[in-house]
């Protein structure tokens, strides 16, 4: 758990909700009564307990719905009402799903459900099959329909279009709670987002840690919304996952202050995880030929953009240097011949201020920079 979560709310997963609901649901449908409050089993043995926000029955069908709590987490759907209706299953159907409005369905291979399928992953239908096994028995038969209230447009704030999930949002988790901040389920992300760029077939991934440097680099290579994947600072967690689940090309993109940082050794390059050493970017600029003036200025800059604006007045261009030392910090975590890496640095207007070429990574050094 990282260590700024530790005194932060945890709050629980869309399939957490998504079980407590079908459960209440199920429970109604047999019974003719909601629960006033419903517990579920998380796979790690816990058994948080819910209070329903809708209650509804009618011909064959009961509803139930939950307001998810994301705890302290700055989750899109914290707030959201996920909903379940149960219905019976034909004999021998055992429990099926359904993507209701707002849950979205798998239109593109390479995720954890095949293409047709509702976005309702693995472990949440576990926990869904188990709560109505706790109420039914096993072995029982029913259709569960999960919905999400304006789950559509919750979806525009998550990668779900990227990644060929239509219509609305997935029911997400393996633990059943939401750790604030949890770096866990954004490097997730990023494995499904390989996942599904392999499935594809494609053979050139572009990881950018923000949203300038990602445009910049599609532009760049004119890649497809499939190739781009939303890496954010875990450069390491991407390129550890490639090494394991090869691409041929791999370009990395990124402002200046980040590429620094990489530069500088870094994997992951969250400002909390330690600052570009204005010091070391003020030796890199003295070997390049600055002057003992403007290598003071450097390393009293107020951040990395300051120092690259000083270099840039005088004449001095850092990008490529950077380009070349964070190529060798990336190269070091895929070590594979049969993976070419490229590395692009850009700055606040998206413009390009430093590159390698494409180079396999088991070689100690890139082809020359360009800029």
């Amino acid at each position: 758990m990282d260590e700024e979560s530790k005194n932060l709310r945890r709050g629980w997963t869309t399939g957490t909700c998504a079980a407590a609901a079908s459960k209440a649901a199920c429970l109604a449908l047999i019974s003719g009564e909601f629960p006033t409050m419903v517990e579920v089993t998380l796979p790690g043995g816990q058994r948080p307990g819910f209070a329903l926000a809708i209650e509804e029955r009618g011909e064959g069908f009961a509803k139930a719905g939950i307001v998810k709590d994301a705890g302290d987490d700055p989750d899109v759907t914290h707030g959201a009402l996920i909903m379940s209706t149960v219905r019976r299953g034909a004999p021998g159907s055992g429990i099926t799903f359904k993507a209701g409005p707002g849950v979205g369905t798998v239109t593109r291979p390479g995720l954890p459900l095949p293409p047709g399928e509702p976005s309702i992953n693995p472990v949440p239908r576990q926990m869904i099959a188990q709560a109505i096994a706790e109420v039914a028995g096993e072995g029982s038969d029913f259709e569960v329909e999960i919905s999400v209230a304006d789950g559509e447009k919750i979806a525009e704030k998550t990668l779900n279009g990227r990644l060929g999930i239509l219509g609305g949002i997935s029911i997400l988790g393996t633990t059943g709670i939401v750790i604030p901040f949890s770096c866990s389920a954004w490097i997730h992300s990023i494995w499904r987002g390989i996942d599904v760029a392999r499935a594809a077939g494609l053979d050139h991934i572009s990881g950018a840690t923000g949203n300038t440097s990602e445009k910049a680099a599609q532009a760049h290579h004119g890649l497809s919304e499939i190739a781009l994947i939303d890496m954010g600072d875990f450069v390491g967690g991407m390129l550890k996952y490639v090494r394991s689940h090869p691409v041929a090309k791999v370009t990395i993109a990124g402002g200046v202050a980040k590429m620094t940082k990489l530069a500088q050794g870094m994997l992951d390059v969250h400002s909390k995880r330690g600052l570009a050493d204005l010091e070391a970017l003020a030796k890199l600029a003295a070997e390049a030929g600055a002057d003992d003036g403007l290598v003071a200025r450097i390393a009293g800059a107020n951040t990395v953009s300051h120092a690259f604006q000083l270099a840039g007045e005088s004449g001095l261009t850092l990008g490529g240097r950077i380009a070349a030392l964070a190529w060798k910090t990336a190269a070091k975590a895929l070590r594979d011949p049969a993976i070419s890496l490229e590395i692009l640095v850009f700055d606040r207007q998206g413009q390009l201020v430093g590159k390698t070429e494409f180079t396999p990574s088991d070689h100690s050094d890139p082809l020359p920079s360009v800029i």
